[in-house]
């Protein structure tokens, strides 16, 4: 199948490592440009060189730094703009919700929230003019499932899926499709540390505690990074244009509910 990406340009931010990175790299395998942005660009040019050159374009950017965020944006508007923004970002510190404390909302709904809005609020006026954009937001299943110990990412994530669901009545009409994608359990080196936190809360293994959280999963086992890009490059992509405002699970099963 033709996915319509050879001729179009992608950010993907947090792509260092995980998601981020696995949906960079399969965008790029399917033809797309891809800009992958993270903190450590040298991280991405270290697995983008064992793709064709020209591929991936590694850009530093901090996304709690509005005048980075600015700068960068600028100069990918000077350049024409992006066809397709993945916005992808790491999970806030996990803690119950009695515990999160004012100033924690604050500082993580910035970074997690009103920055990704102000970055596609700015890339969408481009995307509009040309009538094709793609904006896939990565959340949690915690925003129709609340985990446990992690309160201020769901609470947080939530006001994001609100946000896109808004965004996408405002632009379909432009061509412009905006869609949240909730990972499950996809096997990332966030996993890894949320089995650390809670083999450290409890006392277990981190071994028995992953053995227990993939046992719970109905699929039986931890997602695959790939099999989350898969689906992440396909709402990017020329034949996704009827899918908009919608949350896209990809979770093996884990949401209780329909």
């Amino acid at each position: 199948m033709d996915l319509g990406l050879a001729d179009k340009t992608a950010l993907v931010l947090g792509a260092s490592r995980g998601l981020g990175r696995a949906i960079a790299e399969t965008l790029a395998a399917e033809g797309a440009h891809v800009i992958a942005a993270a903190r450590n660009a040298d991280t991405i040019r270290d697995w983008a060189a064992d793709l064709p050159a020209g591929k991936v374009e590694a850009l530093a950017l901090d996304l709690t730094d509005i005048a980075a965020i600015d700068k960068a944006v600028d100069e990918l508007l000077a350049k024409g703009g992006v066809d397709v923004l993945v916005n992808n970002i790491g999970g806030p510190p996990p803690g119950t919700a009695q515990a999160a404390k004012r100033g924690d909302w604050i500082s993580q709904f910035e970074g997690m929230a009103a920055n990704l809005f102000h970055i596609t609020g700015r890339l969408l006026p481009k995307m509009q003019e040309r009538g094709f954009g793609r904006v896939i937001t990565i959340t949690s299943s915690g925003v129709e499932q609340p985990i446990p110990n992690l309160a201020l990412s769901n609470g947080i994530r939530a006001a994001v899926v609100g946000w896109s669901k808004t965004l996408s009545n405002e632009v379909a009409r432009d061509g412009v499709t905006v869609n949240v994608v909730l990972p499950g359990r996809i096997h990332t080196a966030r996993v890894d540390e949320l089995d650390a936190a809670a083999a450290k809360r409890t006392g277990k293994p981190v071994e028995d505690v992953a053995t227990a959280s993939a046992a719970a999963i109905p699929a039986g086992r931890y997602g695959k990074p790939q099999e989350f890009a898969d689906v992440v490059t396909f709402l990017a992509s020329t034949r996704a244009s009827y899918v908009t405002g919608s949350r896209i699970r990809i979770d093996g099963g884990s949401i209780k509910g329909i």
